[in-house]
Protein backbone atom coordinates (compact mmCIF):
# COMPACT_ATOMS: atom_id res chain seq x y z
CA UNK A 1 0.00 0.00 0.00
CA UNK A 2 1.35 3.18 -1.22
CA UNK A 3 0.94 6.17 1.16
CA UNK A 4 -0.20 9.54 -1.04
CA UNK A 5 -0.66 11.77 1.84
CA UNK A 6 0.17 12.00 5.25
CA UNK A 7 -1.71 14.10 7.86
CA UNK A 8 -0.85 15.54 10.83
CA UNK A 9 -4.08 15.77 12.42
CA UNK A 10 -3.88 18.69 15.44
CA UNK A 11 -1.68 21.72 16.22
CA UNK A 12 0.25 19.09 19.23
CA UNK A 13 1.63 16.77 16.16
CA UNK A 14 3.36 19.36 15.15
CA UNK A 15 4.41 21.41 17.94
CA UNK A 16 4.51 21.06 22.25
CA UNK A 17 2.37 23.19 22.89
CA UNK A 18 0.18 21.22 26.03
CA UNK A 19 2.06 23.86 28.84
CA UNK A 20 1.29 26.86 26.88
CA UNK A 21 -2.35 25.78 26.89
CA UNK A 22 -3.12 25.11 30.15
CA UNK A 23 -1.63 28.41 31.34
CA UNK A 24 -3.49 30.04 28.48
CA UNK A 25 -6.74 28.56 29.65
CA UNK A 26 -6.07 29.39 33.81
CA UNK A 27 -5.02 33.16 32.60
CA UNK A 28 -8.36 33.30 31.05
CA UNK A 29 -10.34 31.79 34.07
CA UNK A 30 -8.48 34.40 36.00
CA UNK A 31 -9.30 37.47 33.98
CA UNK A 32 -13.02 36.49 33.71
CA UNK A 33 -13.08 36.32 37.93
CA UNK A 34 -13.23 32.32 38.24
CA UNK A 35 -11.18 30.92 40.90
CA UNK A 36 -10.86 27.83 38.78
CA UNK A 37 -6.83 27.12 38.17
CA UNK A 38 -6.04 24.02 36.22
CA UNK A 39 -2.88 21.97 37.47
CA UNK A 40 -0.86 19.71 35.14
CA UNK A 41 -2.50 16.77 36.44
CA UNK A 42 -5.99 18.12 36.20
CA UNK A 43 -5.22 19.02 32.62
CA UNK A 44 -3.84 15.93 31.82
CA UNK A 45 -7.23 14.41 32.51
CA UNK A 46 -9.37 17.14 30.87
CA UNK A 47 -7.34 16.18 27.64
CA UNK A 48 -9.62 12.93 27.30
CA UNK A 49 -11.82 14.98 25.36
CA UNK A 50 -10.94 16.93 22.49
CA UNK A 51 -12.06 20.39 21.79
CA UNK A 52 -11.30 23.59 24.78
CA UNK A 53 -14.98 24.81 24.90
CA UNK A 54 -16.07 21.90 25.73
CA UNK A 55 -13.67 21.61 28.04
CA UNK A 56 -14.67 24.14 29.75
CA UNK A 57 -18.52 23.14 29.38
CA UNK A 58 -17.80 20.11 31.11
CA UNK A 59 -16.04 21.69 33.71
CA UNK A 60 -18.49 24.67 34.44
CA UNK A 61 -21.43 22.00 34.45
CA UNK A 62 -19.84 19.41 36.95
CA UNK A 63 -19.08 22.73 39.15
CA UNK A 64 -22.79 23.86 38.89
CA UNK A 65 -21.44 27.35 37.77
CA UNK A 66 -22.80 28.96 34.67
CA UNK A 67 -20.13 30.55 32.17
CA UNK A 68 -19.69 31.24 28.45
CA UNK A 69 -17.47 28.69 27.56
CA UNK A 70 -17.29 30.05 23.49
CA UNK A 71 -16.19 33.69 25.21
CA UNK A 72 -13.84 31.88 27.74
CA UNK A 73 -12.65 29.96 24.77
CA UNK A 74 -12.02 32.72 22.72
CA UNK A 75 -10.00 34.71 24.93
CA UNK A 76 -8.08 31.41 26.17
CA UNK A 77 -6.88 31.69 21.83
CA UNK A 78 -6.14 34.78 22.55
CA UNK A 79 -3.80 34.54 25.17
CA UNK A 80 -2.19 31.30 23.53
CA UNK A 81 -1.83 32.70 20.31
CA UNK A 82 0.43 35.79 22.10
CA UNK A 83 2.42 33.24 23.75
CA UNK A 84 3.33 31.34 20.89
CA UNK A 85 3.85 34.48 18.31
CA UNK A 86 6.15 36.28 21.64
CA UNK A 87 8.41 33.00 22.22
CA UNK A 88 8.51 31.01 19.00
CA UNK A 89 7.72 27.46 18.57
CA UNK A 90 10.22 24.70 17.42
CA UNK A 91 8.95 21.45 15.51
CA UNK A 92 8.46 18.22 17.92
CA UNK A 93 11.28 16.01 17.00
CA UNK A 94 11.11 14.17 13.77
CA UNK A 95 8.53 16.34 12.15
CA UNK A 96 10.64 17.97 10.32
CA UNK A 97 12.23 14.97 8.70
CA UNK A 98 8.64 13.72 7.70
CA UNK A 99 8.09 17.17 5.80
CA UNK A 100 11.50 16.81 4.48
CA UNK A 101 10.40 13.38 2.68
CA UNK A 102 7.38 14.14 1.59
CA UNK A 103 8.30 17.01 0.02
CA UNK A 104 11.10 14.77 -1.78
CA UNK A 105 9.18 12.27 -2.45
CA UNK A 106 5.82 14.10 -4.07
CA UNK A 107 3.79 12.71 -1.23
CA UNK A 108 0.88 15.18 0.08
CA UNK A 109 1.00 17.17 3.33
CA UNK A 110 -2.08 17.74 4.83
CA UNK A 111 -2.64 19.75 8.19
CA UNK A 112 -6.19 18.21 9.18
CA UNK A 113 -6.89 20.23 12.64
CA UNK A 114 -10.27 21.52 13.50
CA UNK A 115 -9.27 23.89 15.88
CA UNK A 116 -9.95 27.98 14.87
CA UNK A 117 -8.67 29.54 12.34
CA UNK A 118 -6.54 31.88 14.60
CA UNK A 119 -4.64 29.18 16.17
CA UNK A 120 -3.77 28.13 12.73
CA UNK A 121 -2.24 31.43 11.57
CA UNK A 122 -0.51 31.52 15.13
CA UNK A 123 1.21 28.19 14.50
CA UNK A 124 2.36 28.93 11.23
CA UNK A 125 3.85 32.59 12.29
CA UNK A 126 5.61 31.11 15.48
CA UNK A 127 7.00 28.36 13.69
CA UNK A 128 8.78 30.92 10.93
CA UNK A 129 10.86 29.59 8.61
CA UNK A 130 10.68 25.42 10.07
CA UNK A 131 7.31 25.17 8.14
CA UNK A 132 5.65 26.58 5.63
CA UNK A 133 1.52 26.65 5.20
CA UNK A 134 2.45 26.74 1.08
CA UNK A 135 3.51 23.05 1.90
CA UNK A 136 0.04 21.55 2.90
CA UNK A 137 -2.39 21.23 0.11
CA UNK A 138 -4.80 21.09 3.27
CA UNK A 139 -4.65 23.31 6.03
CA UNK A 140 -8.26 23.10 8.24
CA UNK A 141 -9.68 24.55 10.53
CA UNK A 142 -13.21 24.82 13.02
CA UNK A 143 -15.15 26.74 10.29
CA UNK A 144 -15.25 23.85 7.59
CA UNK A 145 -16.97 21.04 9.79
CA UNK A 146 -20.32 21.60 11.89
CA UNK A 147 -18.95 18.89 14.52
CA UNK A 148 -15.36 19.41 15.77
CA UNK A 149 -12.86 16.15 16.76
CA UNK A 150 -13.78 13.49 17.52
CA UNK A 151 -16.12 13.33 14.96
CA UNK A 152 -14.49 12.38 11.17
CA UNK A 153 -15.80 14.88 9.68
CA UNK A 154 -12.51 17.49 9.21
CA UNK A 155 -10.97 14.12 7.93
CA UNK A 156 -13.69 13.40 5.04
CA UNK A 157 -13.05 16.80 3.94
CA UNK A 158 -9.13 16.64 3.72
CA UNK A 159 -9.92 13.36 2.05
CA UNK A 160 -12.79 15.19 -0.24
CA UNK A 161 -10.24 17.89 -1.23
CA UNK A 162 -7.37 16.02 -1.42
CA UNK A 163 -9.59 13.90 -4.00
CA UNK A 164 -7.86 10.80 -1.81
CA UNK A 165 -9.36 7.71 -0.57
CA UNK A 166 -8.80 6.83 2.97
CA UNK A 167 -6.20 4.26 2.28
CA UNK A 168 -4.20 6.28 0.55
CA UNK A 169 -3.38 8.37 3.26
CA UNK A 170 -1.93 7.96 7.16
CA UNK A 171 -2.85 10.50 9.67
CA UNK A 172 -0.76 11.43 12.86
CA UNK A 173 -2.67 12.38 16.10
CA UNK A 174 -1.36 13.28 19.21
CA UNK A 175 -4.58 12.22 21.61
CA UNK A 176 -6.63 8.92 21.74
CA UNK A 177 -9.48 11.20 21.48
CA UNK A 178 -7.92 12.91 18.11
CA UNK A 179 -6.76 9.60 16.69
CA UNK A 180 -10.29 8.18 16.89
CA UNK A 181 -11.49 10.82 14.51
CA UNK A 182 -8.86 9.61 11.54
CA UNK A 183 -9.71 5.98 12.62
CA UNK A 184 -13.46 6.45 12.33
CA UNK A 185 -13.16 8.02 8.65
CA UNK A 186 -11.23 4.96 7.86
CA UNK A 187 -7.61 6.45 7.77
CA UNK A 188 -4.73 4.17 9.47
CA UNK A 189 -3.04 6.47 12.02
CA UNK A 190 0.11 6.85 14.15
CA UNK A 191 -0.13 7.93 17.55
CA UNK A 192 2.82 10.18 18.51
CA UNK A 193 1.46 11.15 22.03
CA UNK A 194 1.94 14.68 23.04
CA UNK A 195 3.91 15.54 26.76
CA UNK A 196 -0.04 15.45 28.67
CA UNK A 197 -1.31 12.35 27.03
CA UNK A 198 1.66 9.70 27.23
CA UNK A 199 -1.46 7.75 29.40
CA UNK A 200 -3.74 7.32 26.46
CA UNK A 201 -4.58 4.43 24.86
CA UNK A 202 -3.64 4.25 21.73
CA UNK A 203 -4.69 0.88 20.83
CA UNK A 204 -5.45 0.81 16.75
CA UNK A 205 -2.46 2.67 16.07
CA UNK A 206 -0.16 1.55 13.37
CA UNK A 207 2.82 2.51 16.00
CA UNK A 208 3.55 4.71 19.02
CA UNK A 209 6.34 6.72 19.14
CA UNK A 210 7.73 9.58 20.80
CA UNK A 211 10.02 10.63 17.73
CA UNK A 212 8.41 10.52 14.31
CA UNK A 213 10.23 8.91 11.25
CA UNK A 214 9.69 8.59 7.39
CA UNK A 215 9.83 4.68 7.74
CA UNK A 216 6.71 4.72 10.19
CA UNK A 217 4.49 6.30 7.25
CA UNK A 218 5.75 5.25 3.90
CA UNK A 219 4.56 2.06 3.55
Amino acid sequence: MTTRAILFGSIGTLVETSELQRLAFNQAFSEAGLDWNWSADAYQRLLAKSGGRGRIQDFAKQHDIKVDAQQLHQRKTEIFDAMMTKDGLLLRPGVADVIHYALDNNVLLAFVTSTSEANVDAIFSALGDQVKRKDFSFVGNDLMVSKAKPSPDIYHKALSDLHLDSQDCIAIEDTSASMSAALAAGIRCVGFPGAFAGDNDFTGALVVTDILSPAQLST
